[in-house]
Parts: C-alpha cells; sequence; structure tokens
C-alpha cells in the first residue's frame, strides 16, 4: 500500500475514554504528512535526476563508441595510407634503380666508344709519325742527294 501525504492528513483514529489528545495525534499527522511530501517530492526530483543521469550515461557511451569506431577507422586508415605510401616509395626506388642502371650502361657503352675512339686517334697518330718521319726521312734524303749533286756541279769545288 503506497501512502500519501494526504492519505496521513485524512487518516480517522477511533476515539477512546483514554485515547490520545486529538490536537497533539492531527498535528503530529500534519507534520508527518509534510515529512512524508517532502520525502516524495525529494524522491520524484532524485529519480529525475536519475533518469536524466542515465540519459546522459547513455549518450555518452554512445559517444564513446562512436569516437571508438573513429578512432579505430582513423587507425587503419593511418595504416593503409602508410602501406600505400612504403609500396610508393619501393616503386619509386625501383625505378629509379633502373633508370640507374640504364644510365650506368649507357655511360659504359659511351665510355667503351670513347676507349675505342681513342684507340683508333692513338693508332692515326703513330701511322701519321711514321708517314711524318718517312717523310722527312725521304726530304733528308732528297737534300743530301742535292748536296750531292751540286758539289758535282759546282767547278769551285772540284779543286777543292
Amino acid at each position: 500500500m503506497k501512502l500519501t501525504p494526504l492519505d496521513i492528513q485524512q487518516q480517522e483514529f477511533k476515539v477512546s475514554i483514554r485515547g490520545y489528545d486529538r490536537i497533539e495525534v492531527q498535528a503530529f499527522l500534519g507534520t508527518v504528512a509534510d515529512a512524508v511530501e517532502n520525502l516524495l517530492k525529494e524522491n520524484a526530483a532524485l529519480k529525475e535526476r536519475s533518469e536524466m543521469m542515465e540519459g546522459q550515461i547513455i549518450n555518452l557511451r554512445q559517444k564513446e563508441a562512436a569516437l571508438n569506431d573513429l578512432l579505430m577507422s582513423t587507425h587503419a586508415m593511418a595504416e593503409n595510407m602508410k602501406q600505400s605510401a612504403q609500396r610508393e616509395a619501393d616503386l619509386t626506388m625501383k625505378e629509379a634503380e633502373s633508370k640507374a642502371e640504364d644510365v650506368l650502361k649507357q655511360a659504359q657503352l659511351e665510355y667503351g666508344a670513347l676507349q675505342r675512339e681513342i684507340t683508333g686517334l692513338q693508332r692515326q697518330r703513330i701511322i701519321a709519325l711514321e708517314k711524318l718521319r718517312g717523310l722527312l726521312h725521304t726530304f733528308h734524303k732528297m737534300i743530301e742527294l742535292e748536296e750531292l749533286d751540286s758539289d758535282s756541279l759546282d767547278p769551285s769545288r772540284r779543286d777543292e
């Protein structure tokens, strides 16, 4: 049975000869009714506050779950971005290495061609020097012959 302040105030007692003083009982019942009324109001306010707090707790738990989901998806996205960046860096490195190998091969080919060209030029120089020496030798012989001829043709030299 639920007792309300109104029930307490309207409660009637049987009167007996040796009973309690009616005014005192009525005053006490009024005080008890006021106390019960205040307790009921306080209880209602506490229930309302409790319900509001429970609603806030539910709301906060939902927000926490949403934040956890967001954190997990952000973490997953960061990992995906990290892996993607690593793959891209690896691909860039492989491309750079491939280009470097191509450049190195090309440089080696050019080096070989230059070496062959230098060797060819050295041979041409030797041949040119040999031709020049031959020419000089021929000119030297021609000069000697010319000197011999001029000595034999010059009458003033014959006496000598």
